[in-house]
This record gives structure tokens, sequence and C-alpha cells, in this order.
């Protein structure tokens, strides 16, 4: 299942887009780190939905929009990109700042979200529960601290990025820290609002999350008891690329009834 990418114009801003796969339309929210290539999940949900991975402004090939300041505007802007494609129904998984993401984007509006699955997601706190400081963390310990199985670590520590891919890492990072540096990770009145939400939801988390704790679940459930959640065993921050064939197992059998 191939995808193509394009480049879209919304709100001033140039996006990138990769897209793929037939069915209901599936917008995916990437995490941190933003869009690094087509990964083996993408694949498997391409070969039962139709899969919009759009990047981020301020990440990757997209543009750094001036009027991008805090990750309200990255909601609304959200909201203008389905509008503007004329996406009704779609399932919306959010990774992540992704899943964050996601949130903010229901809580305003669910009008065209069918379905929302959230993994490990950032946005509200737990008391008690203290996340992975991302930002003070060296790059090796970012990227063993995202995976539970370090063989997958190693792999990547074993090819560092090149001068082009360490610019588009420290784009993303500066504006990661743009919607993620104080408070850390979260909206401090986000909770207040999440009862808003009005469509199925599920939560995915890799058991061992050394970056958002599983234990984070729990203000999950006390915001959103609605949601299901669903605990990927061994496995870290990112269940999708570590676990894929469990991750789909899980997300599919959330979505086959809705």
């Amino acid at each position: 299942m191939s995808f193509v990418e394009s480049f879209v114009q919304i709100d001033g801003c140039k996006t990138r887009l990769l897209r793929g796969g037939q069915g209901a339309p599936l917008l995916y929210l990437h995490g941190a780190n933003g869009v690094t290539g087509i990964q083996p999940f993408m694949l498997k949900l391409a070969e039962r939905f139709d899969v919009w991975i759009p990047e981020h402004p301020g990440f990757g090939q997209s543009d750094e929009p001036d009027w991008l300041e805090n990750i309200h505007d990255l909601a609304y802007y959200y909201l203008n990109f389905m509008r503007h494609h004329q996406l009704s129904g779609a399932h919306v998984l959010g990774s992540s700042i992704g899943g964050w993401l996601a949130l903010e984007i229901a809580v305003r509006d669910t009008s065209r979200i069918k379905t929302l699955s959230l993994i490990g997601p950032s946005g509200i706190r737990t008391p008690g529960v203290v996340p992975g400081d991302v930002f003070l963390w060296s790059p090796e310990q970012r990227i063993r601290n995202t995976f539970h199985d370090q063989t997958l670590a190693d792999r990547m520590l074993a090819s560092p990025p090149s001068p082009e891919q360490q610019e588009v890492l420290l784009k993303n990072r500066f504006t990661f820290a743009r919607l993620a540096w104080e408070p850390r990770l979260h909206d401090p009145k986000l909770h207040k609002w999440i009862s808003r939400i009005d469509v199925p939801t599920q939560i995915i988390w890799g058991e061992q999350d050394k970056i958002l704790p599983v234990g984070a679940a729990q203000a999950f459930r006390e915001a959103m008891p609605q949601a299901s959640i669903a605990v990927v065993p061994d496995c870290g921050h990112l269940p999708q690329s570590e676990r894929p064939d469990q991750f789909c197992d899980v997300l599919f059998k959330f979505l086959s009834g809705k």
C-alpha cells in the first residue's frame, strides 16, 4: 500500500500531507518526533482506512506560521483542515502530544469526528504521577526512554541522523517546546472540558512507558469514564511503533464496532 505526498495550503500555512489507503477517513496526529517515514502500522491502517498523515505546522517540511503560539492554535488549525478537505465521519488517532491535540480538537467540535483514539496522550495531569522530563534528557536518553525493547533503541542509535535530518529534529523540538514547555505537557484547563467529548473514545498505553507512565491513565479514567483503556504489555511510549501488530489488533477491535 503506497502513500502519496502532497502539500496543502490552509490558513496561510503550507502543510506536508501523506495519504494512502481506502475506506473511511482516519486522521493520524503525530507526536513530538514528527513524521519520520511510513511505518508498518501505517501500512496496516491503510489496508482498512483512507489514512491522512499531516505534518503539523512547525514540524518537518511544513511551514512555521506566525500564528502558531500554543496547542489551541493547532487545534483550531485542524478543525479548519478537516473542513477544508470536507472530512466527515473521521476516525482521529493521536499519539503523545498528538493525543493531547486530538483532545483539544474534540472538546471544541466533534461534528466531523466518528471516534477518538489516543496513544499515551499528554494533556492532563494525574496527581502523584510525574512524567519524564523529555526536555532535560540527552538525545540518547530520549531514544532509550521511548522504547521498552532496547534493541530498537540500539538500532536507532547506530544510525545517527544526517545534517538534514538533524535540522528537522531541531525544528521539531523547537515547536514541541513552544507547545508543551510551560506548563509541562498539559493544559491546566483541559480536564474541565473533556466531558464535552461525545464520541466513542479509546486510550492505548504502553505498560512500560517512561515518558508518560501508564499511571497517568487514572486521570483519563476520572475525566472520561466512558472511554475504554487498553494497556499493551512489554511496550514503551509508542505501541504503534514498538508493537505494531498488537497495537493494530487493539485499535481494529475498537473501531470494528463503531
